[in-house]
C-alpha cells in the first residue's frame, strides 16, 4: 500500500515538475516567436507582391499571344504560358521551324506552309509589328 502511495506521489510530482518547467522555459519564447512570425509574414507579403508584379509584367509582355489567339491552340511552356493542346508547344519553334517547314519563323508567319496554319493566318493575318513581336518572344522562348 505504501509503495502504491509513493508511486502516485512520484507521478504527481513528475507531472507538476514537467508542466512547471515547460511554462518556465517557454514564457519568454512566445514574444520571440511572435517577432519571428511577424518578420516571416512581412517577408512573405513582400515576396507575394513582387511575384504579383512580375506576373502582371509577364502577362502584359505576352499579351500578343492572346490578342492573336495563339494560345487557343498552342502553349509556350518555356515562358510559362499555358494554352491549347491542339497545336504543338511553341517553345522551340524559333529554332525548329526551318527544319520542319524550310523557312524561317518570320516567313512562316507571313505565308505558312502547313494547311492548318494557312487557314488560321489567312483568316486573321498578323500585322508586321505583331509578327516581329511574336518572333522576338519565340526567340526568347527558345533561349530559355
Amino acid at each position: 500500500m505504501q509503495l502504491k502511495t509513493n508511486g502516485m506521489i512520484f507521478l504527481l510530482a513528475f507531472v507538476l515538475a514537467f508542466a512547471g518547467g515547460y511554462f518556465f522555459f517557454n514564457s519568454g519564447k512566445t514574444e520571440v516567436m511572435q517577432a519571428v512570425t511577424n518578420e516571416q509574414s512581412t517577408k512573405k507579403e513582400v515576396v507575394e507582391e513582387e511575384e504579383s508584379q512580375s506576373e502582371e509584367q509577364a502577362s502584359a509582355e505576352f499579351e500578343i499571344f492572346n490578342t492573336n489567339s495563339c494560345l487557343s491552340c498552342h502553349a509556350v511552356s518555356s515562358l510559362g504560358l499555358e494554352g491549347g493542346i491542339t497545336g504543338p508547344d511553341l517553345s522551340n519553334s524559333y529554332t525548329d521551324i526551318e527544319g520542319k517547314h524550310g523557312v524561317d519563323l518570320d516567313s512562316f508567319l507571313k505565308e505558312p506552309t502547313s494547311a492548318v496554319m494557312t487557314g488560321v493566318i489567312e483568316g486573321n493575318p498578323l500585322s508586321d509589328e505583331d509578327r516581329a513581336e511574336i518572333v522576338d518572344l519565340l526567340k526568347k522562348a527558345s533561349e530559355e
